[in-house]
């Protein structure tokens, strides 16, 4: 069993219309792989809405943790307030004399706990977001789901991939195909330590190939092998032939090119993937990118 992550170094590059062609490539292709797919997007998740996936499962992931104050203990003496470094606690505007927690400003540091001399503040887990187990059409979809304005993205991701990993062990999967977050960021790292190979899905101009360099740089720090394919391949001969060069340079094959097409739009906002609508110039050169990493 194999797990390959695709990844960009900027959002928009085509790496999700790209994961979602491999899904239906895997499923329903002239080579028949069985694949579980993980969308490791969590704070922008948006595979689901190609695969149309049925829900199976939905677990709570739980993040930090927040102070929480008992208001029948507090005594409003402030102290909690000029040990908070991160101005989480204020005047209750109902109570000035009482304190309360601003959630989005509290880092969980559990200073305000130790304290206040009436042990009226105590951490409790935050629920940061959710797990999801769906069975598209495709086959088995993990994906996640990050509360709005919390952190700890990159954990939610690790978890999204251990949920697929424990559902392969044992059931004679083939590959763990993973669309991955855009950027370099801790989400990233969290979806590519560990993988066997990453696809970076770039495009050619100034800020593809900056961004390219920056996420090769990630996967090579890692120790992940690298391959990179270049989407509207056409549209900037000269910025191709420059990450060609740049690829060359640092020993990374180039696996495939895909031209501009407008029927990945067309295909996108009819909510399949373009290799399932047609055989257009974009869903030929995914056929053949698909064949050639199966060979590798």
């Amino acid at each position: 069993m194999r797990e390959l992550v695709l990844l960009s170094g900027k959002g928009g590059t085509g790496k999700t219309s790209l994961a979602a062609s491999f899904a239906h490539l895997a499923a329903e292709g002239e080579i028949p792989i069985r694949a579980v797919i993980v969308d490791a997007d969590v704070d922008a998740s948006n595979l689901e809405l190609v695969l149309e996936p049925v829900l199976l499962e939905d677990r709570a992931f739980e993040g930090g943790k927040v102070v929480v104050i008992d208001r029948d203990l507090c005594t409003g003496c402030m102290e909690c307030m000029e040990v908070c470094r991160f101005e989480a606690l204020h005047p209750s505007p109902d109570s000035p004399d009482l304190v309360m927690v601003d959630p989005i400003s509290c880092e969980g540091c559990a200073a305000c706990t130790h304290i206040c001399p009436e042990n009226a503040m105590h951490m409790e887990q935050e629920i940061a977001g959710s797990l999801y187990h769906s069975e598209s059409r495709y086959g088995p979809l993990f994906h996640a789901a990050l509360h709005p304005m919390q952190d700890n993205s990159g954990k939610l991701v690790m978890a999204v991939r251990e949920m697929a990993r424990a559902h392969v062990s044992g059931n004679g999967y083939d590959l763990i195909l993973v669309d991955g977050p855009p950027g370099i960021g801790c989400p990233v790292i969290s979806a590519v330590t560990g993988s066997d190979s990453a696809l970076i899905v770039t495009e050619p101009g100034a800020a593809g190939v900056h961004d390219l360099k920056r996420i090769v740089e990630t996967t090579e720090h890692f120790g992940v092998p690298t391959m990179v394919c270049v989407n509207k391949a056409d549209i900037h001969p000269e910025g191709t032939e420059e990450i060609e060069a740049y690829c060359l340079e640092r020993g990374i094959e180039v696996v495939g090119k895909i031209p501009f097409d407008d029927a990945v739009t067309t295909a996108m906002v009819e909510g399949v993937p373009v290799t399932a609508s047609g055989n257009g110039p974009a869903a030929r050169a995914i056929h053949h990118l698909w064949r050639r990493l199966i060979r590798l």
